[in-house]
């Protein structure tokens, strides 16, 4: 059970991962079972067909001839023997007088090796023919000659020396069949692969669209394309971008709306305090800049950045500017960087972003460093301070809206439990994401990774 989930899982590493590679093992693999199907019924019948017939030819040509010498056993009627052999036989025929054979057989050990694998025997084949045909020791050399094959035949008078091209004894079909089935099949894989890729660019486009969008990106020249079911999903994701952006924009509108509702009383009450006096002046005055804050923050987490346009902005310069102002209220922060990030950006929401999260960290540490560095495809900004922290239980539930680990509702001591929801919304909104962690100073290491 262990070797067969050891193989199973050793065939899916190697196994191609991506859409193309799959498509393309699909279209491939009963193609090559067919042309190795093909392959062993042609070397299993007919190439050892052909090559018993071509075996038997030559063995009944060397017979013949072997015959006539034996009828006719005079030296003149042995050279016309050779030459009508040479003339219409194609054989070159010699008689060393008195020889004797020294060894049986086949010399050849490559062509009996390709012999083997071709699936028939050349040895077998030529052998039988010719014990069949000649019926006498004969020795065979495939080896010494490039194109020509020797065989040797013991006669009473001496070794018969018989010489034949190689071309009688292998068929050119072979060669044929072999170059065309790999040529058809090379031919066959390269439409598969010029229209499997096709098929599989539209799918790439419509996985980079839709990355895109989820990274708060525009998406403006995406078209369906491709074959039915790919063109009915970009359809689909289409139409979900326009009623997404289409509820997104009545949201900002309503909200635009009851943010100016809900400022107009405001207004009013503010005017009107200022004309009062008495004691309790100051209390009311007080309460109202607090709702205002508190209303200011909930429609800033209810609205987003949602109508703003991404463009490439340099992240180290909008940290720069963070840490700059937070300098100026007194905040000790030093930034390091590697080198200039340059990333397409709501340049608007990132900065609220960093705000939120290094404004929070000074509010509560007494020293904050700030890294901006590049870790592969992703832009990472990690903030550390030497704070109390957050314990590791809690480092979830913090991101949920108006959640607040200091208990009482003072504005003053906490805010009103939205900052790191509305820094998390835009980091996802960016398809990026904010991560806590200990930091090596003793307090929270906040870590901000936003894509490429």
């Amino acid at each position: 059970m262990d070797r067969l989930i050891i193989r199973l899982v050793w065939l899916k590493c190697i196994l191609p991962r991506g859409l193309l590679g799959r498509s393309l093992l699909i279209l491939v693999t009963p193609l090559v079972l067919v042309q190795l199907v093909a392959a062993y019924v042609f070397f299993g019948t007919h190439w050892d067909l052909v090559t018993r017939r071509l075996a038997a030819g030559l063995a009944g040509d060397i017979g013949a001839v072997v015959e006539m010498m034996r009828v006719n056993p005079s030296d003149a009627a042995r050279e016309q023997i050779f030459a009508m052999a040479a003339q219409s036989m194609e054989l070159q025929i010699s008689l060393r007088r008195g020889d004797i054979l020294q060894r049986t057989g086949m010399l050849g050990a490559a062509s009996k090796l390709a012999d083997q694998v071709m699936g028939y025997s050349l040895e077998d084949n030529l052998t039988g023919a010719l014990a069949e045909r000649v019926g006498r020791p004969v020795f065979i050399d495939a080896e010494s000659f490039e194109r020509e094959i020797e065989i040797l035949v013991q006669l009473p008078e001496g070794v018969l020396d018989v010489r034949a091209s190689k071309k009688r004894l292998y068929s050119p079909t072979t060669t044929i069949f072999v170059l065309w089935m790999f040529g058809t099949s090379l031919l066959l894989l390269g439409i598969a692969i010029l229209f499997t890729r096709n098929q599989v660019r539209a799918v790439k486009r419509l996985a980079k669209a839709a990355d895109s969008f989820g990274k708060g990106r525009a998406v403006p020249d995406f078209k369906p394309e491709g074959a039915l079911e790919v063109r009915q999903a970009g359809a689909a994701f289409a139409l979900m971008k326009e009623r997404l952006k289409s509820q997104v924009d009545q949201r900002t509108e309503m909200l635009a709306g009851v943010s100016h509702d809900l400022r107009t009383p405001l207004t009013r009450m503010k005017l009107q305090l200022a004309m009062m006096s008495g004691a309790e002046v100051a209390d009311l005055s007080e309460d109202v800049a607090e709702m205002e804050r508190m209303i200011e923050a909930y429609l800033a987490f209810a609205r987003g950045e949602g109508g703003e346009a991404t463009r490439s902005s340099d992240l180290v310069a909008l940290v720069e500017d963070v840490a700059a102002k937070l300098r100026r209220d007194g905040g000790q922060v030093t930034v390091s960087f590697d080198d200039d990030l340059v990333l397409p950006l709501r340049a608007n929401a990132v900065t609220r972003c960093l705000a939120n999260l290094m404004g929070n960290a000074v509010r509560y540490a007494h020293r904050l460093q700030v890294a901006v560095k590049r870790a592969g495809d992703i832009a990472e900004v990690v903030i550390d301070d030497d704070g109390p922290g957050i314990p590791p239980g809690q480092r979830e539930i913090v991101f949920k809206p108006f959640y607040r680990l200091e208990a009482s509702r003072n504005i003053a001591t906490g805010g009103v439990g939205l900052g790191l929801t509305i820094a998390r919304d835009v980091a996802r909104g960016h398809g990026g994401d904010i991560v806590l962690e200990d930091s090596p100073l003793g307090g929270l290491r906040v870590r901000l990774r936003l894509p490429f």
